[in-house]
């Protein structure tokens, strides 16, 4: 390390950023007489303001040790920064993907013909697989003001004699009324692998139990996907 080629870059740094010897003292917290032995290569600024002049001018500590800007100091970074650029990198590239694939995919409403229960969602599909969101859930078959000791819902999907899970609500509800339970609720399945156009033959439905004294109350909400999904 040359005191005098470090203390030359400090001061073209300083100079390229528009500031004075008496500037940068005041943002360190030293003399600008300090500043002035920096630049001249008697003394060095310690490694604590290095490291902030690092951060503040955009540039690798060393290459201020090295008393010179090395095009491929972006290794040197810390890896929080190289972190951070790999992040933009994959969020940039994910939305011109969706950008370019959204046309692709088709929507369907998720309704419900039980009426005790209003059911709001969407299914979204393609060619490959398909995706369930249900973002709401109403009670309206009457004023249960029943605090029950424990609720759960299920997603099922029926194949003929067979009923399999798809997902569940995300959590179990204790002491609480239907209505309050079911107005958090929120499902989602991504990346399922069912095509659309299956859906026409396999049926969809909640499974709501409410349980009280060790006794269930179990409600079975057919799902209504409207019109038959194309081939």
């Amino acid at each position: 390390m040359n005191p005098e080629k470090v203390g030359k870059f400090i001061r073209e740094l300083r100079k390229k950023n528009n500031l004075t010897q008496k500037d940068l003292a005041d943002k360190y917290g030293v003399t600008y007489q300090a500043v002035s032995k920096w630049e001249n290569g008697i003394n060095l600024p310690e490694i604590s303001l290095i490291r902030q002049m690092s951060k503040d001018f955009n540039i690798s500590v060393e290459d201020i040790l090295d008393g010179e800007e090395n095009p491929n100091s972006y290794k040197k970074r810390p890896l929080k920064f190289i972190l951070l650029l790999l992040a933009l990198i994959v969020i940039i590239g994910t939305n011109i993907y969706l950008m370019l694939n959204r046309d692709n995919f088709n929507f369907k409403t998720i309704t419900t013909t039980c009426k005790e229960f209003k059911v709001t969602g969407t299914l979204a599909y393609d060619s490959k697989k398909s995706s369930i969101n249900i973002s709401k859930i109403d009670y309206c078959g009457g004023d249960d003001k029943t605090s029950y000791d424990s609720i759960k819902c299920d997603l099922y999907e029926n194949h003929g004699n067979e009923n399999t899970i798809i997902t569940s609500c995300p959590k179990i509800g204790y002491n609480e009324k239907l209505e309050d339970y079911l107005k958090d609720i929120e499902l989602r399945v991504d990346d399922y692998q069912q095509k659309c156009r299956t859906y026409s033959d396999n049926k969809l439905y909640l499974e709501i139990v409410a349980s009280k004294d060790n006794k269930n109350i179990v409600y079975k909400v057919d799902l209504n996907l409207g019109d038959n999904c194309p081939n």
